[in-house]
């Protein structure tokens, strides 16, 4: 499938010709990109600049197509010199906003190349011209806007913004990612976020009692990630109802979640930094109220710098709600990370959550998980009941601390993600 000449559409009141650009300035050269910075802004006090950096970040997913941005800077030496193939590769790419080429002075041959490809204009990195930078941008944007406005009145605007039966402006469908009992999940290219995102949409308008239940269920989801801001925890961009279906964008990570680390092999010291970016993620999930309950590997993914984040808090409740929404005693979660109390349906604090952690770690570690059974109910048994897993000499440093979080009573835990967090600290330090 062809990529649009723009976004999708997005909300009238974004469309407006006042809205400050957006820049993305693909460097990666820190004191490059405040150079530029700073010479857009002399140009709008108000304009938006996000910075990529390739050999921090990875390549741009081939889907990308920059619906978000007036324009694009790009420099030359971005991913080791290899500057002429990212413009080569945005100028394949249907749709995307007007390049300023960045080369080296001493290079009239590169500039003039990059010009006759498609760059609207190349600017010398090592003294850049604010003026003609100023006028390549006003006129980028200038045109990029034209576009775009006649671009969301086309058909095929409003087709690449259905998401099986809901139309959901301002995000780009790219695929398909999963079809659930409650809700679609999509790759989407968001407007307002300036990137991919996961673009999750509640499968029935809440006509039922039951579906007004998954309704309100999904909208808590948000209302509980939205107020978390933290470097290990899912970002959410957006909340919005079309078509009386709800739907969160929220972010992609290309590099998957934390199975696909496992199943590589994972150092014992690394195993043990992953376990401090999960508790520092509960730690400010707890301190808010909120108890994940889905605690498990493919719930926690990785981002392209190689920090993790938490996600899926669809099984959350907020700790202040009195009413249960997943209704007295039942069980919910994945059962070869259920604490005891969880797998038994009985009341969770945020020892549940640390136990499910205490799993991962274990796996992390040795590449299998604690407790397994022919049937699911057995190890619900397994986690009650049978003796805690030792793990061998090379790993017997990590034993205490494992031990601890895997108690089978509650009180025999770390009380709190804080005291988990600084005991894995102390330990790392240990080490060095």
């Amino acid at each position: 499938m062809a990529l649009p000449a723009g976004p999708a559409s997005r909300p009238l009141a974004a469309a407006s010709a006042t809205l400050a650009p957006r820049i993305l300035i693909i460097t990666d050269h820190l004191e490059l990109a405040r150079a530029l910075e700073h010479h857009i802004s002399i140009v709008w006090a108000d304009a938006e600049c996000r910075v990529h950096a390739p050999m921090i970040s990875g390549r741009l997913h081939s889907a990308f197509a920059a619906v978000g941005y007036d324009a694009v800077l790009l420099d030359d030496r971005s991913e080791r010199g290899r500057g002429e193939e990212w413009l080569e590769n945005f100028l394949y790419r249907s749709g995307f906003p007007p390049i300023v080429y960045l080369a080296p002075g001493d290079d009239p041959a590169l500039a003039a190349r990059a010009v006759k490809r498609g760059a609207i204009e190349c600017v010398v990195r090592e003294r850049i011209d604010h003026r003609r930078l100023a006028n390549s941008l006003r006129d980028a944007v200038q045109r990029r806007r034209q576009e775009l406005a006649l671009w969301r009145t086309s058909a095929q605007a409003m087709q690449l913004s259905r998401f099986g039966p809901v139309t959901i402006l301002g995000h780009r469908f790219i695929r398909e990612l999963a079809i659930g009992g409650t809700s679609m999940v999509y790759l989407a290219e968001s407007e307002r976020a300036g990137d991919l995102v996961v673009l999750k949409v509640l499968r029935d308008a809440p006509e039922t009692g039951d579906q007004h239940m998954q309704f309100s269920r999904f909208l808590q989801e948000y209302e509980l990630i939205s107020k978390i801001l933290h470097p290990n925890v899912v970002r959410i961009f957006d909340l919005g109802i079309s078509d009386d279906h709800a739907y969160i964008a929220m972010e992609y990570f290309q590099r998957g979640d934390l199975r696909g680390r496992i199943g590589k092999g994972i150092e014992p010291r690394q195993a043990l930094q992953y376990l401090v970016q999960m508790a520092a993620a509960l730690q400010v999930v707890h301190e808010v109220g909120v108890l994940h309950r889905d605690l498990k590997p493919g719930n926690i993914m990785e981002r392209a710098d190689g920090s993790l984040a938490l996600i899926d808090f669809g099984l959350a409740k907020h700790t202040e709600v009195d009413m249960d929404m997943t209704g007295a005693g039942e069980i919910f979660g994945t059962p070869y990370y259920m604490s005891p109390e969880q797998g038994h349906g009985q009341p969770l604090d945020e020892r549940s959550d640390l136990y499910s952690l205490g799993v991962i770690f274990y796996e992390m570690l040795t590449g299998k998980k604690p407790f397994l059974a022919p049937t699911p109910m057995g190890v619900i048994y397994l986690h009650g009941n049978a003796p805690r897993p030792e793990l061998n000499a090379e790993l017997s440093a990590y034993q205490p601390l494992l031990s601890k979080l895997i108690a089978i009573e509650p009180a025999d835990r770390f009380a709190s993600a804080r005291e988990l967090v600084a005991a894995a600290m102390t330990l790392e330090a240990a080490q060095v």
